[in-house]
């Protein structure tokens, strides 16, 4: 069962005393509160339903066959193993077959497993998996650009670094030019290759 909101903030609490704080100082008072509500917009993404986001589409698209690409898509999302940020974007194509979906719901997929804890190589998937799963479009290709703060400012501390991860399915993986035509839209000079 969800726990209440006091007792998330309860938690918050325990966490201030726990890092050698006194939560009844003044700069703290109200930041249990102010936790518990950041927390409901990074964490957003669990109520919604990302194949559903999808589900508006268009067929009049006089026969357009040609690559879609939304590049750039801002990623906001949190480390599942210890709860920092992961910031980065995303470029996300698809090569449509019949039907398109207007590019505002595929940036909202991407928010929808972004704002949820995760993983960038399972989001990744996640994000290319719904569309072939809902678009059923020739093929799909996502490309995650991302920085993790558990990297970055704990652990080995290496600021500046940057994980980059791909799916590709389709097209996109069995055709070595249309590939090509994607990174280089998204400007990537060829370094992803697939199998």
């Amino acid at each position: 069962m969800r726990p209440t909101r006091s007792e998330a903030e309860a938690a918050v609490d325990t966490l201030l005393r726990w890092a050698g704080d006194d939560p009844a100082r003044e700069g703290l008072i109200d930041t249990p509160a102010r936790v518990a509500r950041a927390y409901e917009d990074f964490f957003v993404g669990y109520g919604q339903d990302p194949l559903e986001i999808l589900q508006r589409t268009f067929a009049e698209v006089e026969g357009y066959d040609e690559m879609v690409v939304l590049r750039d898509v801002r990623v906001t999302s949190h480390c599942e193993h210890h709860m920092t940020p992961i910031l980065g974007r995303a470029h996300v194509a698809y090569m449509p077959d019949r039907r398109v979906v207007g590019i505002s719901k595929l940036a909202r997929v991407v928010d929808a497993y972004a704002k949820r804890l995760q993983i960038q190589e399972k989001m990744t998937a996640q994000v290319a998996n719904a569309i072939q799963d809902v678009l059923e479009p020739k093929g799909v290709a996502v490309v995650i650009e991302a920085e993790h703060q558990c990297m970055t400012t704990r652990g080995v501390q290496k600021p500046g670094t940057t994980m980059v991860t791909s799916r590709m399915l389709g097209m996109f993986r069995n055709s070595d030019a249309t590939r090509r035509e994607f990174l280089a839209l998204i400007g990537h000079s060829g370094g992803l290759h697939h199998g």
